[in-house]
């Protein structure tokens, strides 16, 4: 009997290595139908968990109230896994290269209770090489097992949508890959078991590191076209979206739209590619010029908000100005390499404290990593502009009544809204008289 047969038996487990929006659902799809530890460092978060409550709110308090999961900080609990699964952030430091201090502390654990006979599968986002170059090497130090004889490695990366509830682990095909032939249908049997999309077994390792790490560099290319888009149509005088509109009527048109690049993924995996070129002698063009202009955004947007102040006869230092959304994406709670944070900063240096409402964001990683306070939206008055910076459904289907209560009292055409994600009614808006401008 192999291993993946005994983990559908539930006669070995299967362990989760970082409980986070991707870790997390992956567990509890998971432990639907195997004997599931999850671990992570963070013992807050583990306590949450075992309470009952989705910090994530990826799959929901009540989910995770009644998941069989055994949510641990207890690292010895490793030894009683079989099949381990690493799904650990991989960011980039501030020169934006790779930051890999995650992955390895992550390996140097598991390392320390891996057991022989195991299957290590990385879901983490790398550039090829990692899993067998930095990853085994780790493995077989801290376990004294040999990679290959006494446990094998795999990788599939993750493709989980944060804030998502269609395109989630069980829905979307799910690329796989071993060292051998052997541990590849293992991983693909294991998978499986919760994936109804059903698997793509990649033909190595390194191949499904380079399919994830392109899956992202794309979106980042074709977003950066239409930023650059946005900023010469702006100064041409007409409206991107109305463009886009036009041209996507013909079939092969890419629906892309402009905005704030930012999040985990898009945000941070061109740049391991890029790094791994780099290495080889090769320095990327394409992505890194897409890289450069949606890096750019935050700073466009706050000086489109300031000519736009100017437009309106209102002095620029001191002005009053909310800003709607702070997280990388809509109906999400990560705050992590927020792109809003840009726009905040930059409109600090010409003089003007922002108002920040969020009622989706994580206010205590907000504090901790940008020491931002949030104000309920109820409660913003006597604004000069208003900056919709996040799409949050709570601000999708905002009225001009309550936008209008927002700002200090006198003609609409001094009031300036900046609506980054086009949600609102471009026309309505103009039409009533406002200072109305978007990407």
């Amino acid at each position: 009997m192999n291993l993946y047969q005994k983990i559908a038996n539930q006669e070995e487990k299967i362990s989760l290595i970082g409980l986070g929006y991707v870790g997390m659902p992956i567990a509890v799809a998971f432990a639907k139908k195997a004997k599931v530890i999850g671990f992570d460092l963070n013992k807050e978060k583990i306590r949450l968990y075992q309470s009952g409550i989705d910090p994530t709110n990826e799959v929901g308090n009540d989910v995770i109230a009644n998941t069989t999961v055994n949510f641990t900080d207890d690292e010895s609990m490793l030894k009683e896994a079989k099949f381990h699964i690493v799904a650990v952030p991989t960011p980039v430091n501030a020169d934006h290269t790779p930051d890999l201090s995650p992955v390895e502390g992550a390996s140097r654990i598991l390392g320390r209770n891996l057991t022989k006979g195991s299957i290590v599968v990385y879901e983490s986002t790398v550039y090829p090489g990692v899993t067998e170059d930095i990853c085994v090497p780790i493995l077989e130090k801290e376990s004294r097992l040999k990679c290959g004889i006494d446990f094998k490695v795999g990788y599939s990366p993750e493709r989980i949508n944060p804030g998502d509830k269609i395109h989630r682990l069980e829905t979307i095909t799910k690329i796989v890959s071993g060292m051998d032939v052997e541990t590849l249908e293992e991983i693909a049997g294991v998978y499986e078991m919760v994936v109804e999309a059903g698997v793509y077994k990649a033909k190595s390792i390194k191949v499904a590191e380079a399919a994830k790490v392109i899956e992202n560099s794309q979106r980042d290319i074709n977003i950066a076209f239409m930023n650059e888009l946005s900023i010469i149509f702006n100064r041409i005088g007409i409206d991107t979206k109305a463009v886009l509109d036009a041209a996507g009527t013909k079939w092969n048109f890419l629906k892309y739209t402009p905005g704030l690049v930012g999040g985990h993924c898009i945000g941070v995996d061109p740049y391991y590619l890029t790094y791994k070129a780099e290495q080889l002698g090769y320095h990327s063009q394409i992505i890194l010029s897409g890289r450069r202009i949606n890096d750019d955004m935050g700073k466009y947007v706050a000086e489109n908000v300031v000519k736009n102040l100017i437009k309106s006869d209102i002095t620029v230092k001191n002005a009053r100005v909310a800003v709607l959304g702070f997280t990388f994406k809509e109906n999400c709670p990560d705050t992590r390499n927020t792109k809003v944070i840009d726009v905040i900063n930059e409109l600090k240096e010409y003089g003007i404290q922002p108002v920040i409402s969020d009622p989706a964001a994580d206010r205590e990683e907000a504090m901790r990593l940008y020491k931002v306070e949030f104000t309920e939206v109820e409660k913003i008055r006597e604004m000069d502009a208003v900056i919709l910076a996040v799409s949050h459904k709570e601000f999708a289907k905002i009225s001009m009544r309550q936008l209008d209560a927002m700002f200090k009292k006198g003609e609409n055409k001094k009031k300036v809204i900046v609506d980054v994600k086009g949600v609102l009614d471009k026309e309505e808006y103009v039409s009533a008289g406002y200072n109305y401008w978007r990407l």
